[in-house]
């Protein structure tokens, strides 16, 4: 199993919303764009979908409170108090999200453990899950306003579903140049979207003043009780109005956490609870308005800027959605949980701006294949959530351990803060699986076969580590037998990347059985991930020398950060080791893997296993080695 440890951007280079750098205000404005477009864009769909299972249960006016009351009270117990108050406060570094969560949680126990490495890969899995549907759901959600223009609404229809492709595969296609110049104007125009939001409810709460009464939570629990089995369906159609939530935390390290703290609850928040009431008490005056009551508030005299302002919204929350997986998955490269995936830099300036090919072209294949299969935000909104309620119920599950461990509270107190907030999770898993049959089944299986992709390649790679440690000689025993029978020397310096720096390398052993020889100087190289997202250039390097023909070097990255290994040599200069990079080789040892059928994983695992190794990143790109300095040296090895 892996060591969760952390990663950060290359110690030249800072985060691309650093703290440091920016105002409190530039960067509370930037996570607008970032952190809050996903649940900026639910009022589009939210109460429309909630309603819609209410036509035939209660009377007309109690389901309009029931449904703004559930609305309003999840966003204030599951953003405000779990996410904001609390979760928030379980920081690593100033990073957040599930995998930073579940390397502070190993640190926290000071051991590894196998429940709290699984509630990681069941989270991360079921981000993926979550991220493919967001795009299709939000995009299609905006454009579907065509079918409300006020007089063309009707001819209009049939160019949804193709302008939604269009303008989705555009946005893929951009990303590998980057969204550098582009991102300064998502803060700005997401906050226009949330003035926007609130104005719009403000206009329409003077239609029904009575929708305040919507704040208790007594109509809430009415209108659940009143229901029945109908209210419990309906809670999952009303946790469409909180995802997103979980961005607060895992876009924490862009921005800090006052800023997005202070943004949800002066703004966002405010704004999106007066653009529900707003829809209630339109639904309250004008009850037909039921059918899409976010595009019938819109005046008619400034629909078309709406609609425009709604798309360019949802564009925004799924290029948030299409950066966290670009960001998810280099943690997870950098924690061991993948195998090797090339990631490109996009700016020289800003580290998180990053493009990583594959996820990207997967999530355009799975975008598309959703938007053509469900064809409405509707059917779209029956997958939604579940992948959501699941990732969250991971974070409750992880903040218990933090609590008891990391914050040393008796085991009572980390249960009763954690178990409210597993409740509310339990309640909206159970309401969300009810909508499988629906199409709740796909996060779920893409995220399963995930889960099955990262036990498969780290069980793998731990099987192959302790073959070449059972099969390897120690480096000091080496080194001793070198004494006594010394090989012929070859001028310069050699580098051997070994995941095991106590052993000698299997390069190391090939270049002395074959070639007969041995550098005048020779590094045994590790490169390892800190349980900490980004290191300083002091943390970076560790030089123990062995004796005056060896000396091991670690290079340490937390999980945030992409590697680059001549970069992090010339650091050695600093403490006395100096070479040449370009009259330096590189050795690395290629093991061609075999699988066999009574021993290590199952024969179908092998043969997954070995797909991966075969299509994972050249280490020499991986790492920035110049790629004429590299010498590859294999062996064959069974699985």
């Amino acid at each position: 199993m892996p060591d969760p440890a952390g990663a950060a951007p290359e110690a030249a280079e800072e985060s691309h919303h650093s703290p440091n750098k920016e105002s409190f205000a530039a960067l509370a404005l930037g996570a607008m764009g970032v952190v809050f477009g996903d649940i900026g864009t639910s009022p589009l769909y939210a109460m429309r979908e909630a309603l819609h299972h209410t036509r035939h249960s209660v009377s007309s006016e109690l389901a309009v409170l029931g449904v703004v009351s559930l609305v309003t009270w999840a966003l204030i117990l599951i953003v405000t108090v779990k996410y904001v108050v609390f979760l928030m406060r379980a920081d690593n570094k100033g990073e957040g999200g599930t995998l930073a969560l579940m390397a502070l949680a190993q640190r926290s126990l000071g051991r590894q453990s196998t429940a709290v490495f699984f509630l990681g890969v069941i989270g991360a899995a079921l981000f993926y899950g979550d991220g493919i549907i967001t795009p299709a759901v939000s995009v299609l959600g905006a454009l579907e306003g065509l079918k409300e223009a006020p007089g063309i609404g009707a001819s209009l229809s049939t160019y949804v579903l193709p302008a939604s492709a269009v303008i989705l595969v555009a946005l893929f296609l951009i990303q590998s140049r980057g969204t550098a110049s582009v991102a300064k104007w998502f803060g700005p125009i997401t906050l226009i979207w949330f003035i926007v939001l609130g104005g719009l409810g403000l206009y329409h709460i003077a239609e029904d003043l009575s929708i305040f009464r919507a704040l208790s939570p007594h109509y809430g629990f009415v209108f659940l009780v009143k229901n029945g089995f109908i209210g419990f369906v309906i809670l999952g159609s009303v946790f469409l109005a909180v995802t997103g939530a979980e961005a607060l935390y895992a876009d924490m390290g862009h921005f800090g956490k006052t800023p997005i703290q202070a943004a949800w609850v002066f703004l966002v928040l405010p704004c999106l609870l007066l653009n529900y009431l707003g829809q209630g008490a339109l639904v309250l005056a004008h009850p037909e308005a039921r059918i899409n009551p976010f595009f019938q508030m819109i005046p008619e005299a400034i629909y078309w800027p709406v609609l425009i302002l709604a798309t360019i919204a949802a564009i925004i929350a799924s290029q948030a959605v299409i950066t966290g997986a670009f960001s998810m998955t280099q943690q997870a490269v950098q924690l061991g949980l993948f195998p090797r995936i090339d990631i490109r830099r996009t700016s020289e300036t800003q580290a998180g701006q990053i493009f990583v090919p594959q996820v990207n072209t997967f999530l355009m294949v799975g975008v598309l294949i959703l938007l053509f299969a469900f064809k409405t935000s509707s059917a779209l909104a029956a997958a939604y959530g579940i992948a959501v309620t699941g990732s969250m119920f991971v974070d409750t599950l992880l903040f218990y351990v933090i609590v008891k461990h990391m914050w040393k509270r008796p085991t009572w107190q980390a249960a009763l803060a954690s178990g409210g907030f597993a409740i509310f999770d339990i309640v909206f898993i159970s309401s969300n699986l009810l909508k499988i049959p629906q199409g709740a089944w796909l996060p779920l299986v893409l995220g399963a076969v995930l889960v099955v992709v990262i036990w498969t390649w780290t069980r793998g790679t731990q099987i192959l580590a302790d073959k070449t440690r059972r099969d390897s000689v120690p480096l000091l025993e080496l080194s001793e037998i070198l004494k006594a029978r010394a090989p012929h020397r070859a001028p310069g310096t050699a580098i051997f990347l070994t995941s095991d720096p106590d052993l000698a390398p299997v390069a190391l052993m090939h270049n002395l059985k074959h070639n007969k020889v041995l550098h005048e100087k020779n590094i045994i190289l590790t490169v390892s991930t800190a349980g900490t997202p980004r290191l300083s250039d002091d943390e970076r390097v560790k030089i123990e020398p062995i004796n005056e023909d060896f000396k091991r070097v670690i290079v340490r990255y937390g999980f945030m950060e992409s590697p680059n290994l001549p970069k992090a040599l010339g650091l050695c200069r600093r403490q006395g080791l100096k070479f040449d990079i370009m009259a330096t080789s590189f050795f690395l040892g290629r093991r061609s893997v075999v699988p066999a059928a009574h021993s290590g994983m199952p024969l179908w695992q092998d043969k997954l296993f070995i797909f991966l190794m075969k299509n994972a990143a050249n280490p020499t790109d991986f790492f920035k080695i110049p790629p004429g300095r590299v010498v590859e040296l294999g062996t064959q090895v069974t699985v």
